[in-house]
């Protein structure tokens, strides 16, 4: 409506903006609309996840597996772009404290589907689930401060 009464009254102050941020002011989500954007994939991701892992031992069950283990992860990893837009996700995502971790993920991300589609072995897809796994737990550890480093603090004591 008020676009509307803009328009008729004359109002020409959306021409001096640019078109990206007219772009932007346009596609902007409410916070609690990200806030349920960010629930539905997060919770969709951990079930397909889970899902995956039911269904593991059922028939062609190693492909589905891999492939709802997979996708449930990236929904998961995607679900946060809801709380801070993508542009700014995926340039958090390539920080330089955090671009190996991602690089880590993507790639074990590509290694599960193949093994499950192309190599069809079973112990190795199981083997890059798990490294998966851990690739996601040290990228979503990247974002608590010095969380990493207590990590590597334990498990350092724990070995010596």
């Amino acid at each position: 409506m008020d676009k509307l009464k803009k328009a008729l009254s004359g109002d020409d102050e959306e021409e001096d903006k640019g078109i990206v941020t007219q772009i932007s002011d346009a596609t902007t989500l409410s916070w609690s609309t990200r806030i349920k954007g960010f629930l539905f994939c997060f919770i969709l991701g951990a079930v397909l996840s889970i899902l995956g892992s039911c269904l593991l031992f059922m028939r062609n069950g190693l492909v589905i597996f891999g492939v709802l283990y997979t996708l449930g992860n990236i929904l998961s990893m995607t679900s946060t772009c809801f709380l801070m837009g993508p542009l700014n996700q995926i340039k958090k995502m390539f920080a330089k404290t955090r671009v190996v971790a991602t690089i880590l993920v993507f790639v074990m991300f590509v290694l599960t589907l193949i093994c499950a589609f192309a190599i069809k072995n079973a112990p190795l897809t199981i083997i890059c689930c798990i490294l998966q796994f851990l690739a996601m737990t040290w990228y979503s550890l990247s974002y608590i401060p010095f969380a990493r480093d207590a990590v590597i603090k334990c498990f350092s004591a724990c070995l010596e």
